[in-house]
């Protein structure tokens, strides 16, 4: 008997002080925990939405960024095509199983 297939996990992810360290509206340096994070959920099939109060330039900023670094988000500031599909429009919450941002408790850790 095989075991029923999970389906992927969906990450909100902030960008700043998250992904990348800045000084507002400035990228300085990557965080490469994060991005080695994201990486790895991306491997194992789950998607991940940038989650970001960046707008304008400073949003294509960011977006350049993650670029470079191998990165490209399965949506931006918004939810996936399938969940708005599912609830038949879209909610202005971003819906996603885990939250991740620069305040976070406890840290980064993929779940199961």
């Amino acid at each position: 008997m095989t075991e029923p297939k999970q389906r992927p996990k969906i990450y909100a992810i902030d960008f700043d002080n998250t992904i990348a360290e800045t000084a507002w509206p400035t990228i300085v340096a990557p965080k490469l925990e994060t991005i080695s994070f994201i990486k790895r959920l991306q491997s194992r099939g789950d998607q991940w939405i940038l989650w970001t109060n960046r707008e304008g330039e400073n949003l294509e900023a960011a977006l350049a960024f993650l670029t470079e670094h191998g990165l490209r988000p399965d949506a931006v500031n918004d939810n996936l095509p399938q969940l708005k599909e599912f609830f038949r429009n879209n909610p202005r919450k971003v819906f996603a199983n885990v939250y991740i941002d620069d305040r976070n408790a406890g840290g980064l850790k993929l779940e199961d």
